[in-house]
C-alpha cells in the first residue's frame, strides 16, 4: 500500500479533500499474500457545483484518478482490476446513503460498497474524506439514536450486514459456471472463499457489536466508528482482550487459528491452487463448514441473553 500511495501524487493531488480512494478484499483486511487481487472504490463528499448539489469530485477527473490507478498497479505488477475494471466505480456518498433499502441498491453495487467501506476498507487516498464519508453513513445507520441513545440496538446496520452475506451466497449460486471441468474447480474455490473471508467480514462485525452491545447495553456512532477502523481479525482479538467474553474465548482462538490456516492455504499463484484444491477438495471443503459451525457457537454463546442477538435471529 505504501509503494502504490507514493505512485499516486496526481490523483490524490485531484482528490484534495473532496472525495477518497479506499481499498476492500485482502488490501482492506490486511492480510495481502503473493498473489492477491487490488479492489478499489472511489467515493466523493456532496457538495455545491455550479450551484448544484452534486459529488464533489467531477465526473472528468474521477476518470483522471481511474487511469492514475490503473497506470500505477501495472508499474508495480498488481494484476489488472477485476472484471477488466468493470467495479471500480465512482460513487457519491449521497448515492451510498440514499439507497439503503432501495430494490437497486444491490444492482448499483452501492450495497457492497458502503458496506466494504464499514466492514473491510483501509484508505489509500484522501484519508480525511475518507473519515468523513464513514461518519455520513454512520450517520445514516444510527438515524434513531438520539431517541434512544441509553438503549440503542443498531438492527439497520444489522440487517443490512446479513443481507450483504445472503447477497454473497445468492450471487455464488447464481455466477458460478459449471461446466468445463476447470470453471466448476474455480467455482469451488470461490465457495471455499467465501466461507471464510467474506463470512468473517459480516459475522465479526455482528460478534464486536453483540459485544458491544453487551458491555455498554447500547451502541453509540463512536462505537461504531472504532468498530470500522478494527479489521475483521482484529475484531475477534477484542473480543479476546475482555474477559466479560471468557465464555467465547476458547472458540474465537480457534477461529483465529482456522483463519491463518485458510490464508496459508490459498497464498499461492492460481495453478498450484487449483491443483492442491483439487486434490484435498474434500478435507478443504469440510475445514470451510467447520469454519461456519464455529461462527455460529461463537454467536450463539455471545448471543445467551442478549436482546440484541434475538433481533438479528428472528
Amino acid at each position: 500500500m505504501r509503494q502504490l500511495k507514493s505512485a499516486l501524487t496526481e490523483a490524490n493531488a485531484r482528490l484534495g479533500a473532496k472525495a477518497c480512494v479506499y481499498a476492500t478484499g485482502s488490501f482492506g483486511r490486511l492480510e495481502v499474500g503473493n498473489n492477491s487481487d487490488l479492489d478499489l472504490f472511489i467515493v466523493s463528499k456532496i457538495g455545491e457545483v455550479d450551484g448544484v448539489i452534486t459529488s464533489q469530485l467531477r465526473h472528468l477527473d474521477a476518470i483522471l484518478v481511474k487511469a492514475d490507478l490503473i497506470s500505477a498497479i501495472r508499474k508495480l505488477g498488481i494484476p489488472d482490476f477485476d472484471a477488466d475494471g468493470k467495479y471500480l466505480g465512482h460513487y457519491s456518498v449521497k448515492e451510498f446513503t440514499g439507497s439503503l433499502g432501495a430494490p437497486d441498491d444491490d444492482a448499483n453495487n452501492t450495497l457492497t460498497g458502503r458496506l466494504l467501506l464499514f466492514l473491510e476498507s483501509q484508505p489509500l487516498l484522501g484519508e480525511g474524506a475518507y473519515s468523513d464519508i464513514i461518519d455520513d453513513v454512520i450517520a445514516s445507520y444510527w438515524r434513531d439514536y438520539g431517541d434512544h441513545a441509553e438503549r440503542f440496538m443498531p438492527a439497520f446496520l444489522a440487517n443490512d450486514i446479513l443481507r450483504l452475506w445472503r447477497t454473497f451466497c445468492v450471487n455464488y449460486e447464481a455466477k458460478t459456471e459449471r461446466d468445463p471441468h476447470e470453471k466448476k474447480i474455480e467455482g469451488k474455490i470461490k465457495n471455499y472463499k467465501l466461507k471464510h473471508s467474506r463470512m468473517l467480514t459480516c459475522y465479526s462485525a455482528l460478534l464486536y457489536l453483540l459485544g458491544v452491545f453487551q458491555l455498554d447495553k447500547t451502541v453509540s456512532p463512536d462505537q461504531a466508528k472504532r468498530m470500522t477502523q478494527l479489521t475483521p481479525t482484529a475484531r475477534l482479538s477484542w473480543l479476546l482482550e475482555h474477559p466479560e467474553f471468557k465464555d467465547i474465548h476458547d472458540v474465537t482462538n480457534l477461529l483465529l487459528q482456522k483463519y491463518a490456516e485458510f490464508l496459508e492455504k490459498t497464498d499461492r499463484p492460481k495453478d498450484e491452487l487449483i491443483a492442491a484444491f483439487t486434490e484435498n477438495s474434500s478435507d478443504w471443503m469440510k475445514g470451510s463448514y467447520a469454519f461456519g459451525d464455529l461462527m455460529f457457537e461463537a454467536l450463539s454463546r455471545l448471543g445467551e441473553q442478549n436482546r440484541f442477538y434475538r433481533l438479528i435471529v428472528v
